[in-house]
């Protein structure tokens, strides 16, 4: 069971990727709350809605949305603000961590690479903005990752992403903080969604994982939903440029 937030009845949350993996866990928690949320990605999240519905009484509004398409993105946004009100709560949890070596690593894989890992990011912040500052304040939570904390190895191009989200965080809390904008990053541990079992998890790579872990159980898609719904309410008014750890304690920060 979720704490219940009752300012976030009602208000308008936008999630990137947020049809599947943690976003879909996002997507539930918020409607649970009573929010008013839409939701961008590429693959089709139709049964997924219909799921939703039925389970909390209330359809979420997806968009399909390649968020590397910045125009795109923004006019998701736009259509999302049109149905549901001015975005007060936005959510950039969409990401590709997909492994590669320093050496096999091109311009445009660079490219690529930060296209959908962090510049989607920062122009979904941008243009959250001015609505934010117009209904009096907002929050914003960008999705980082422990990954860059602990120096791994097999994917440098999405670390340094990870890394460059929490420096932006920390500039936008500063520039916005006078217009009641808050933003926060969460860094998540290894969270076991469906496209983590397929790819990359082994029961060797989980085992040594959890040993690092100072909880010892497997953190699921839901043991993120908490933690968001606590930033994007009043309950974390005062609290903003912070990065939140939860990973079961692999890091401790402090």
């Amino acid at each position: 069971m979720q704490a219940a937030f009752p300012d976030l009845k009602g208000t308008s949350v936008f999630i990137t990727g947020g049809g599947s993996g943690i976003g879909a866990a996002l997507t539930s928690a918020f409607l649970a709350q009573g929010s008013k949320v839409a939701f961008v990605q590429r693959s089709d999240a139709t049964a997924f809605c219909d799921d939703m519905e039925r389970e909390h009484g209330s359809r979420p509004l997806f968009i399909p949305c390649d968020i590397t398409d910045i125009p795109a993105l923004k006019a998701a946004m736009d259509q999302a603000a049109e149905a549901n009100g001015p975005i007060m709560v936005l959510v950039n949890n969409a990401a590709n961590d997909q492994r590669h070596t320093t050496a096999e690593v091109t311009e445009d894989y660079w490219d690529w690479c930060q296209a959908i890992n962090l510049k989607p990011y920062f122009f979904a912040c941008q243009h959250a903005i001015p609505g934010m500052k117009a209904a009096g304040g907002g929050s914003i939570i960008n999705f980082s990752s422990i990954s860059y904390m602990m120096g791994h190895a097999g994917y440098p191009g999405y670390t340094a992403a990870n890394s460059a989200i929490n420096g932006l965080t920390r500039s936008l809390a500063r520039e916005h903080g006078p217009d009641r904008i808050r933003v926060n990053a969460l860094a998540p541990g290894w969270v076991l969604t469906q496209k983590q079992k397929d790819m990359w998890v082994t029961p060797e790579s989980l085992s040594a994982h959890i040993d690092r872990q100072c909880l010892k159980e497997e953190i699921q898609p839901e043991d993120m939903a908490g933690p968001v719904l606590f930033l994007a309410s009043n309950a974390s008014r005062m609290m903003t440029g912070q990065a939140l750890v939860v990973d079961g304690g692999v890091v401790v920060t402090g």
